[in-house]
This record gives C-alpha cells, sequence and structure tokens, in this order.
C-alpha cells in the first residue's frame, strides 16, 4: 500500500497553464480503407498481443486511458468530506460509473499497447492529484498505476483480453481497482464489466458495457451495480444498483453510465453525477473528451522534468496525433522491432526485465473473481522526479523510442 500522500512542489505550482482545446490534427477517414484482410486473421484471436495497422489506433495509450478515469476524481474528494458510509458509498459508486462514460463517444479506435517500461504521468494542481503508470509485463500485457491526492490513494492493475469476432470485438478486464481512504482507514475495492463494440468495422460503431460490478469496502459496506444487455432503445445504457450493509438495503442508486447517477427513488431521486459536455467538433477528433485531449500534450511546466520513457515521447502516437499516418506506421514497426530484439538481447544474456517504480509483491490479491499478483508502487518515482533524478539515471532507462 502507497504511503501517505505528502504535498510535494510538483501539486504546489501556482500557474494556471492553459490547455489545448483540440488535437493537432484531426483523426484520420478511414471510411475508404480496407483492413479486412488483416483482420480476418485475428478473428477469434487475443488483440492484446496482436500488432495492428496505425490507422485502427487512436493517440492514446492504455496508460492514458487508464488515467482518464480519474477524470471526475471531484467525486472522490467528496466521499471523503463525508462521515455516512452508505452516502461515502454512493459518490464512489458514483466515480466508478464515471469512467465508462468517455467510451460512448469514441470512434472506436484502440488505443496504443504500451511497450514494456514505458510509463506515463500526469499532475494536476487543479484536481490535487498526480498519477503515475508503468508497464510491467509483456507476457501478458499488465499496466500498474497509482494515483496520490491529500484525500485518497488510487491504484489499479489492468490487463484485458480482447477478442476481435469479424464484426464485433469483446474487451474482458482483469486486474483489480483500488481505493484508500486514509481518513477513515477505508478500502475500497472492484472489478471492471465487459465491454462490446458492435459494427467494429465499420463507420457506425455502438459501444455496449454489460456486467456486474461489485465494490467492497472494509467498513463492511458494499455496492453492487447491474449493467444489463440492452434489448431495445429505452434501455440504452442503462445501470441499476444497491449499497448493502449487513444484508440490508441502505441506498439504490440508478441511472445511464454515458450521461448520470442517481441515487433515492424514480420521482425523488437525487443527481450524484452528471457527465461535462463535450468539446465542438469532438467526433473530428476520435470522439476525445476535454480531458483526453489535453492527456497527450507536453506543457511547459513539465517538458523538462518528464523520464525519456513516458508516452508522450512515443514516436508512432505523436505522429498518429499530427495526423502523419504513413509515417506513424513506420514508427510503429520500428520500437516494437527494437522492442523484440531488446527481450532477445536480454534473454541471451539471461537477464530478465525489472519495472522501476513498482515491484511485484510476494502475496497474492483475491478479486470478485479470482486471484491477481499484486503490484506496489515503490514511491521512488516522486522522489526522483522531485530531486531531477530522472536525469541522473538516464542509464537505467530502457531505450523505448529513439
Amino acid at each position: 500500500m502507497s504511503q501517505h500522500f505528502r504535498l510535494r512542489k510538483e501539486l504546489k505550482s501556482q500557474k494556471i497553464l492553459t490547455r489545448r482545446r483540440k488535437l493537432p490534427a484531426p483523426s484520420p477517414d478511414t471510411s475508404q480503407v480496407s483492413v479486412w484482410g488483416i483482420m480476418r486473421k485475428a478473428i477469434g484471436k487475443d488483440l492484446s498481443k496482436i500488432s495492428l495497422p496505425v490507422i485502427l489506433n487512436e493517440p492514446l495509450s492504455i496508460l492514458q486511458r487508464l488515467c482518464e478515469e480519474l477524470e471526475y476524481s471531484d467525486l472522490l474528494d467528496t466521499a471523503n468530506g463525508l462521515t455516512d458510509p452508505y452516502d461515502r458509498m454512493v459518490y464512489i459508486a458514483a466515480f466508478v460509473i464515471s469512467g465508462y462514460s468517455s467510451s460512448y463517444y469514441r470512434n472506436g479506435a484502440k488505443d496504443f499497447n504500451p511497450l514494456l517500461g514505458e510509463t506515463y504521468e500526469l499532475v494536476r494542481p487543479d484536481k490535487g492529484w498526480k498519477y503515475i503508470a508503468e508497464q510491467v509485463s509483456h507476457h501478458p500485457p499488465i499496466s500498474s498505476c497509482n494515483c496520490q491526492s491529500k484525500n485518497f490513494i488510487h491504484e489499479q492493475v489492468f490487463h484485458a483480453k480482447i477478442k476481435f469476432w469479424g464484426k464485433s470485438m469483446e474487451v474482458h478486464p482483469e486486474g483489480y481497482t483500488r481505493l484508500t481512504l486514509p481518513r477513515f482507514n477505508e478500502t475500497y475495492q472492484w472489478n471492471k464489466i465487459v465491454m462490446y463494440v458492435h459494427n467494429v468495422m465499420g463507420a457506425s460503431r455502438k459501444i455496449e458495457q454489460y456486467g456486474e460490478i461489485i465494490i467492497r469496502s472494509t467498513n463492511g459496506v458494499s455496492c453492487s451495480i447491474t449493467f444489463p444487455k440492452a434489448n431495445n432503445s429505452s434501455q440504452k445504457n442503462e445501470f441499476y444498483g444497491e449499497i448493502i450493509h449487513n444484508n440490508v438495503v441502505k441506498r439504490k442508486v440508478f441511472g445511464q453510465w454515458h450521461e448520470s447517477f442517481l441515487c433515492g427513488m424514480d420521482n425523488t431521486a437525487k443527481t450524484i453525477w452528471r457527465m461535462g459536455a463535450m468539446p465542438e467538433d469532438f467526433n473530428q477528433y476520435y470522439g476525445f473528451t476535454r480531458f483526453a485531449m489535453e492527456l497527450n500534450e507536453i506543457t511547459d511546466d513539465i517538458k523538462d522534468d518528464l523520464p525519456p520513457t513516458d508516452t508522450r515521447f512515443r514516436p508512432d502516437q505523436r505522429c498518429l496525433e499530427n495526423g502523419e499516418v504513413e509515417r506513424a506506421e513506420l514508427e510503429k514497426h520500428r520500437i516494437e522491432e527494437k522492442q523484440r530484439n531488446r527481450r532477445k538481447e536480454m534473454e541471451l544474456r539471461g537477464e530478465a526485465h525489472q519495472s522501476l517504480w513498482f515491484s511485484l509483491s510476494k502475496e497474492s490479491l483475491k478479486t470478485n473473481t479470482n486471484e491477481e499478483k499484486e503490484w506496489i508502487f515503490n514511491e521512488q518515482y516522486w522522489i526522483k522526479r522531485e530531486n531531477q533524478g530522472f536525469k541522473n539515471m538516464i542509464n537505467n532507462f530502457p531505450n523505448l523510442f529513439s
């Protein structure tokens, strides 16, 4: 478990940043692109282990997409200020649901698979938190994330099986998400549900989420939320759930995951969360939210502080963001081949990759569905960053992109 959050200088900046409101170039037109010859070989296979044409990607990595789930972190700040444990669970459940909302407007492009050792940080003084993620395993691909605030610690270990069925695609997330509220000495843990992408090869894709999320707290309160498969348009993106303690229902929640989260009975329910407005012309930019538009930006306050492994320096992703699709494809092939060669060389030397910022625990963590290996943040990333240590450890980083 991470240590208590300390407000270091990276969160003390008072300078107001002007963040971008659109990408450098719109998403490429894929209507005339035939990728069926490539994709038909992937039917029934796990896409997380297959290299796809870059034109099927969006210019964000999985490490950034996991960070995107923190957009509505103010819900966790509110939860931390509530003394009633059932009300706390309401706001935590709303936060969990909010993490699915951005997928509704996406154009169906796939995020980039991170290279082994790739990292991503995001420091948001305006939101009061700092986030770091690292790709800690290649076979299977595993991402480990840690977000710290004075009010909460949010941790996630993510890997997924992505099955392609010709006209559709299923994403089955595995791993775990854990939230700690130090004020109450409480820990919350939950699973993720299946995402189903209809008409994945067509222009009008539809995303559906289904399954059951169970949030368990060390205080004995739990919340079960069901995402039913829609049988008609009136059930679009619906969810419903209950907050339970000692087998007694304490709160009822419902809503639509792309729009809102309500608590109470139908006519008197209180709106806990509502999705923010989408940017102008969002359809031209991969269906990104405002928050997503900012994730790959290199702002003046961080350009000299990032380690060379940060996703923002990934050339294929940057070229795609700039609209240079052909160059992006060449760069993607180059750095993936570089990774394969690096792995072969390490095997010949009898070496194994060692993650820099997360350590694999000897203990397994029991989740709602199985047992998962636990990755623990070692706190060193922010210590090195504060002391400009990245410049002094350049030989310790894997050469991923150059």
